[in-house]
């Protein structure tokens, strides 16, 4: 599964707490892989508000969940989910030891 960085579980935090008004536990961060992008896959993020699907593999870092579908999930085994903060923008991250490109 993935792992979430220190950096990115408090932007997190900040996130869904400006989303909701609140630290609202039942949103978190769904991470998938989806055709397209130079080497045919692209990875995507985003929060979701909706319960786990049937196939997802879940994981909590600090009560927030982090939803994996099973088709993102092999290519997404080991990486990890960073946010970089850098002078000209930063955002979130995914270093993935498995990607070859």
């Amino acid at each position: 599964m993935v792992t979430v960085t220190d950096s990115a579980l408090g932007q997190l935090k900040e996130l869904i707490g400006k989303s909701t008004g609140e630290a609202d536990q039942s949103v978190g961060l769904r991470v998938f892989v989806q055709p397209g992008g130079c080497s045919g896959f692209s990875y995507g993020m985003g929060l979701d508000e909706n319960p786990p699907r049937d196939d997802d593999e879940v994981d909590r870092f600090e009560g927030i969940p982090v939803y994996v579908d099973s088709f993102s999930a092999q290519y997404l085994d080991g990486a990890e989910i960073d946010y970089v903060d850098a002078l000209m923008g930063g955002g979130f991250t995914i270093n993935n030891p498995l990607a070859t490109k």
